[in-house]
């Protein structure tokens, strides 16, 4: 009978052992892992995405490869990993505009922004800041208001980074929450948005808080608002626009790391408590810094609540501001 009882016993070891998920059997991960970053090389996503990388794989015991993957306004690369294997060795780092922008001003995405991923975390966040010329009379949102409805039916100008971007979605919404018009001038980019600015051809812009920080300790740029739910930390003396009477306006940038969607429990939590490590190392919370970003983990629970409030409120301003990229 004893002999009977080990013989079961051995038998239901290795039935259970069959039944265990591939990853708890294999130890995940036991080969590299793919990192994609949605946009060029150089860029700010690129710089993070890479110093994610290195300490990620250190916390994983694995190299983690970033491979860039840019275009259509990050739908190439996030398409890409949609349509990979969920096994924890394909991933993405990206901002709002893949899952909740794209989404309000596109309607054949190749990717669907909550049933394609499965959030791991959020990696750290910047606010946007609506700036003005130095020569320009404004010094907050009443001044600026006032200094709009003055100009009648002229419409100063205002600048972004591109149309269809989160600083053009925070423009859009200060416009409507001001009840003002203002004429939008989308580039190419954060740079030559900024030149023009400082150069006076626009008098205002909106911009990422970590560009406009080096321009407005210069003195070249005057930062009128933030749209973060809170100050910046790297622009304490600047007042939100909820602080200044538009509690609407309140969006900012940020950085999550997600998988394509069907992600193994045991993988999801093994990425996201070493992601939360990465964060949490001070080499990594420094070079965040540096780029303008707040380190700030967030679960990934906390993630896809953030992505379905997002969707709604982004989806209202592009109809409401009439935002289409097709």
């Amino acid at each position: 009978m004893k002999t009977a009882l080990i013989a079961l016993g051995v038998s239901l070891a290795g039935a259970l052992a069959l039944a265990a998920p591939a990853s708890a059997q294999n130890g995940y991960p036991t080969r590299p892992i793919t990192l994609v970053v949605p946009f060029p090389p150089g860029g700010a996503t690129d710089v993070l995405g890479r110093v994610v990388a290195q300490k990620l794989g250190q916390e994983l015991g694995q190299t983690v490869v970033v491979e860039n993957r840019a275009g259509a306004g990050t739908a190439i690369g996030a398409a890409y990993v949609a349509k990979a294997a969920p096994d924890g060795y394909t991933l993405l780092v990206s901002s709002g505009t893949t899952f909740t922008v794209n989404p309000a001003i596109q309607s054949n995405l190749p990717y669907d922004p909550v049933k394609s991923f499965e959030p791991i975390g959020i990696v750290g966040r910047t606010g946007l800041a609506l700036l003005a010329n130095p020569k320009v009379p404004v010094k907050d949102l009443k001044e600026m208001v006032a200094y709009v409805k003055a100009r009648g039916n002229e419409q100063p100008p205002y600048g972004s980074f591109g149309a269809g971007t989160t600083a053009h979605f925070v423009g859009e919404a200060f416009l409507s929450a001001a009840n003002i018009k203002m004429t939008h001038v989308p580039y190419k980019g954060s740079s030559p948005a900024m030149t023009d600015l400082i150069g006076g051809q626009i008098p205002f812009s909106v911009d990422t808080v970590s560009a406009a920080l080096p321009q407005s300790k210069q003195g070249k740029v005057r930062v009128i608002a933030v749209s973060a739910p809170k100050r910046s930390a790297f622009l304490p003396d600047v007042p939100t626009f909820a602080e200044q009477g538009y509690p609407d306006v309140a969006m900012d940038t940020w950085l999550m790391l997600t998988a394509p969607r069907g992600l193994p429990a045991d993988v999801k939590t093994r990425l996201e408590s070493a992601l939360r490590a990465t964060i949490d190392s001070p080499d990594v919370r420094k070079s965040l810094e540096a780029q303008g970003f707040e380190p700030a983990f967030s679960s990934g629970a906390e993630g896809e609540a953030l992505i379905q409030k997002e969707l709604p409120l982004m989806r209202e301003v592009a109809q409401r501001a009439n935002i289409k990229l097709d």
